[in-house]
C-alpha cells in the first residue's frame, strides 16, 4: 500500500532526502516530476555573433590631392579645388589662398616656396620686398608678369598656397600633399620652362635640395627644362650672390631666344 507524502514521519522523509542527495540530486525544480518525453522539442537559441568592429581608415592626403587635382579641367577650377582642400593645417592660419599671378600661357613659369606676410594679406605671390626684387630681376632680361606680349610675360605661383606660421619652411608632409596640385598647375599653365626659387620649390619640382649646388645648370622636372635659382629673399640678405643670379638670368634669356 502506497503512503501519501503527508503521512511520512520526519525520520523517514529525512532518510529519503539523504538517499536522493547520494544519487546526485542537488536542486528541486518542482513539486512534481517531469516527463521530458512529453516536452516539445525547442531548438536552442543561436549564440549571437558580435559584428566585427568597423574600421574607419584615415584619409590619405596625398592620394586625395592627386584625385582632386586630376579632376580640375582648367586653372580657374584648380584654384577653387586648392582653396577647398581640407588636409593642410596651414590653411587654418592663413588669411588668403595665394594661387597665382601673371599671365597663364606665358613661356616662363616661376615656382616660389610659400607666401609671406604681404602675400598672405594680398592673396598674390611675390608682392613684398622679395617680390619687388624679383620684378627687377625679370625686367633686366625683358620679362614682366603683366607684359601684354605673352612671349615676354611670366606666370608665377608657389608650392604652398598658404603662409606657414612665422614664415617657417614648409614640412616634407606639407610639400608632399600640395605637390599634385603644383603638377596639375604646371600642366594647365603649359609653360616652355620653369624657374624654381629656393630649396622648397627645388624639392617639389626636382626632388632635390641644395639650391646653391643646383643653380647654374639646367635640370628637368615635370617634363620641362628647369632652372633653379637663389630666392630673391636670399639675395636681399646676401647681395654678393646677385652675380650668380645674374648669370642664371642671362642663361634663361638665351634659352628664350
Amino acid at each position: 500500500m502506497e503512503r501519501d507524502a503527508c503521512d511520512l514521519d520526519f525520520e523517514t522523509a529525512a532518510a529519503m532526502l539523504a538517499w536522493q542527495v547520494d544519487l546526485g540530486v542537488l536542486d528541486v525544480v518542482g513539486d512534481a516530476p517531469l516527463n521530458r518525453y512529453e516536452l516539445e522539442a525547442v531548438a536552442p537559441k543561436p549564440t549571437p555573433v558580435a559584428a566585427p568592429p568597423v574600421v574607419v581608415e584615415a584619409p590619405d592626403p596625398v592620394a586625395e590631392a592627386r584625385a582632386m587635382a586630376a579632376a580640375a579641367p582648367d586653372l580657374e577650377t584648380l584654384a577653387e579645388v586648392v582653396a577647398d582642400y581640407p588636409h593642410c593645417e596651414l590653411k587654418r592660419g592663413a588669411r588668403n589662398t595665394v594661387f597665382c599671378d601673371g599671365r597663364a600661357g606665358a613661356r616662363v613659369m616661376i615656382v616660389g616656396e610659400a607666401p609671406g606676410r604681404d602675400e598672405d594679406m594680398q592673396g598674390r605671390p611675390f608682392v613684398g620686398r622679395a617680390g619687388q626684387m624679383l620684378d627687377r630681376m625679370l625686367a633686366a632680361i625683358g620679362l614682366a608678369r603683366d607684359n601684354p606680349d605673352i612671349t615676354r610675360a611670366v606666370y608665377i605661383t608657389n608650392v604652398m598656397p598658404w603662409r606657414p606660421p612665422q614664415n617657417r619652411d614648409p614640412t616634407k608632409e606639407e610639400v608632399a600633399m600640395m605637390r599634385p596640385f603644383l603638377s596639375r598647375h604646371i600642366e594647365l599653365a603649359a609653360p616652355d620652362l620653369l624657374i624654381v626659387l629656393g630649396n622648397t620649390s627645388a624639392q617639389a619640382v626636382l626632388g632635390k635640395t641644395g639650391i646653391t649646388r643646383l643653380r647654374g645648370t639646367w635640370h628637368e622636372g615635370f617634363g620641362l627644362p628647369v632652372r633653379p635659382m637663389l630666392h630673391p629673399a636670399y639675395l636681399l640678405r646676401n647681395p654678393a650672390a646677385k652675380r650668380e643670379a645674374w648669370a642664371d638670368l642671362l642663361d634663361i634669356q638665351a634659352r628664350l631666344t
